[in-house]
């Protein structure tokens, strides 16, 4: 026989090991049947089929899920089996063992973008004296679900734009992250719920999240915008953050200038400091960009004297005299104090109205006429002019005689006067031997109200007639 039995390779799994052989005595001869008990001894450890068990269980699983282990086996029988299993205290899962089914129960959630991979321990012991044990590693691997909705960086993204920039220019990339994997963490970006006025200014990547301009940025139109935007993972799950872009003004408005009130025309004799017009002055720009300097040009007898916010009163600083300018063009020019600085003109055209404050004026100081006696009634004698600057009716003249007497005559009764030329008519015919001359006064004046006027003296000296 072998010089050793091993019972598990005599009898395998069998509890009773009973060889059973024939003894020949030779001298003397004899046979003898015998039955030889075998007795099992723990010369083995409890085996796994696998070094390693490889299970993956979604994320997702339901606390109490349960999955089952192939069981150990050892070549022992009886007390020297595989008597009970004990797995290593671990975070997730526990061990229920009934017989020779061997399940891991899910005793905790799981959460595969906490711990993505688990090793656990299970040892199999049996019962034998020395006890021995045989482990194997099972590695559970978390399968993703999509659990996590995407998370921004920031709650709030604050931007700042200045206006007019041009398309395409960056205004900010927002950024979200899916703690998921493939394509459960695939992170798409769009505009949550904006009007069609911001989509016409903005636009926004969606893979990158880089928002761009995509329109006209005019900060006297809109000076802040609050974009909501959305982060959608690839089944679907989104959150939202929010994008205030404040506009920045750049000075891009000339001022505006308007008059408000004029009077047109100004009468010649106002005192200097009356005011003659109101002028506003506004900039749709703001700060800075939005001061405004007012001037006009030296050369007129006019200033601009600040009174309210961007409003200037215009007044005169010297006497008037339409008989010398009749018409002004003044220039107003605003300023503003943006850098560079924007500037505006605007042309006021202001009309002088006449005053009658001149009198008609004779061409020469004194007339002289010469007639001979014995004249036609009615020839002309001579003719005065005086000549009045104002306007119209105020320097329209009329002419006529003073009242008096020439030898006791009402001079009326010599001469006549054209009212509108000025041209000297004698009445009568005159006597040299009665009177040699005489003299007249006659009055030069014009229509305005009151009415002004001038004297000449007429005198007519009268030559003699053989007669």
């Amino acid at each position: 026989c072998c010089p050793w039995i091993d019972r598990e390779e005599l009898c395998g799994e069998k509890l009773s090991c009973v060889i059973k052989r024939d003894l020949v005595l030779e001298n003397p001869l004899e046979l003898h049947l015998f039955s030889l008990h075998i007795q099992d001894i723990n010369d083995n450890s409890p085996q796994f089929d696998e070094e390693l068990i490889n299970i993956e269980i979604q994320e997702s699983t339901d606390r109490g899920a349960r999955f089952v282990i192939e069981e150990a086996h050892d070549a022992d029988v009886g007390q020297n089996s595989v008597q009970h299993y004990s797995l290593k205290k671990n975070d997730n899962f526990v061990l229920a063992a009934d017989g020779n089914t061997i399940e891991l129960v899910l005793d905790k959630a799981l959460d595969r973008e906490k711990q993505d991979e688990i090793n656990l321990l299970l040892t199999a012991l049996d019962g034998g004296s020395p006890q021995r044990s045989g482990t194997v590693v099972i590695h559970v691997t978390v399968l993703d679900a999509n659990d996590n909705a995407p998370v921004f960086s920031q709650a709030v993204y604050k931007a700042s734009l200045p206006e007019n920039s041009p398309l395409d220019t960056v205004v900010v990339t927002v950024r979200a992250t899916d703690a998921d994997e493939g394509v459960n963490g695939d992170v798409t970006y769009d505009f949550g719920h904006v009007t069609e006025d911001v989509k016409k200014v903005f636009s926004i990547d969606r893979k990158n999240g880089m928002i761009k301009v995509n329109g006209a940025i005019d900060f006297e139109t809109v000076t802040s915008y609050d974009l909501r935007i959305k982060a959608k993972d690839g089944l679907g799950l989104s959150s939202y953050t929010k994008v205030t872009v404040e506009v920045t003004d750049v000075n891009d408005n000339m001022p505006v200038i308007y008059v408000k009130s004029l009077a047109n025309p100004v009468p010649e004799n106002v005192s200097p400091g009356t005011e003659v017009g109101i002028i506003n002055v506004q900039d749709a720009d703001s700060d800075n960009n939005q001061k405004v300097r007012c001037s006009i040009q030296h050369n007129a007898p006019f200033k601009l004297v600040s009174s309210l916010k961007n409003y200037y009163s215009l007044v005169t600083t010297g006497q008037l005299d339409r008989e010398l300018v009749s018409d002004y063009n003044i220039t107003i020019t605003a300023t503003d104090e943006g850098s560079p600085p924007l500037s505006s003109s605007k042309t006021v055209e202001l009309s002088v109205a006449d005053i009658n404050d001149n009198p008609p004026v004779f061409e020469e100081q004194s007339y002289s006429a010469y007639v001979t006696e014995n004249n036609k009634p009615g020839s002309t004698l001579c003719s005065v002019s005086a000549r009045d600057p104002d306007w119209r009716q105020n320097g329209t003249v009329i002419y006529s005689l003073l009242a008096g007497e020439v030898n006791g005559a009402p001079v009326s009764s010599y001469l006549s006067v054209n009212g509108d030329t000025g041209v000297i008519h004698a009445v009568r015919s005159f006597d040299y031997e009665q009177f040699r001359s005489f003299k007249v006064h006659v009055m030069a004046r014009d229509n305005g109200s009151p009415p002004l006027s001038s004297n000449v003296t007429v005198s007519v000296f009268i030559s003699d007639v053989n007669d």
